[in-house]
């Protein structure tokens, strides 16, 4: 039996992966944002988006600059994350008030943040406005990971774990155990068919 949901909508699709989105604004300061909206949209063109309250400094900064570095948090930067949503970069400059370990980029103005899974250095290829957010799909220009916590199937859980944002300050870690799935029995479709719509994860080869 299902009953109608009383909370916020989006509440029963958290935990999400959180990433820190740090960009170059127009005062020549260092933003850095925590942001748990966040989703791969394509394999060619790479490309991630981002949903972006328009109030907020990342929208002035990233407005201005259209491009920035997409950095997955870890689990053990919960605190240092929740520090960084908690204050605007409009009043507290978050490099210097966090201490904050910058790494310089390759391709893009904007550094990334030390101790990430992974760094995306990403420009703006598309922006769509929703309600009170700007969805920005950014061109993945360049993927760093951090040397032997990252394979060719992500994090290593063993080693390490993307941080999951639940609601305000509580946060989540991946439990590494893996659960396999049954081989389906049904006689799969030919390979010249589309992959469904929806199908989670990778694409059936």
């Amino acid at each position: 039996m299902y009953v109608e949901y009383g909370g916020k909508f989006y509440r029963p699709l958290h935990p999400r992966p959180t990433v820190v989105v740090i960009s170059r604004c127009p005062d020549g300061r260092i933003n850095a944002m925590p942001a748990s909206w966040n989703t791969p949209v394509s394999e060619e063109p790479p490309t991630i988006a981002v949903a972006v309250d328009r109030s907020t400094y990342t929208f002035q900064c990233l407005e201005h600059s259209g491009e920035a570095t997409i950095n997955v948090a870890s689990a053990d930067a919960a605190d240092l994350v929740y520090a960084l949503g908690s204050v605007s970069g409009r009043d507290v400059d978050k490099t210097s008030a966090f201490g904050l370990k910058l790494l310089p980029s390759d391709m893009v103005g904007a550094p990334g943040l030390d101790g990430s899974i992974a760094i995306y250095e990403a420009k703006v290829a598309a922006k769509l406005d929703v309600g009170e957010v700007r969805l920005y799909v950014f061109n993945v220009i360049k993927a760093k990971a951090a040397q032997g916590l990252v394979d060719e199937w992500g994090p290593i859980l063993e080693k390490t774990s993307p941080l999951l944002h639940g609601a305000g300050r509580a946060f989540y870690r991946v439990n590494p155990r893996k659960i396999w799935a049954r081989k389906p029995t049904a006689k799969a479709p030919p390979k010249s068919a589309p992959p469904e719509a929806g199908d989670p994860g990778r694409r059936p080869e």
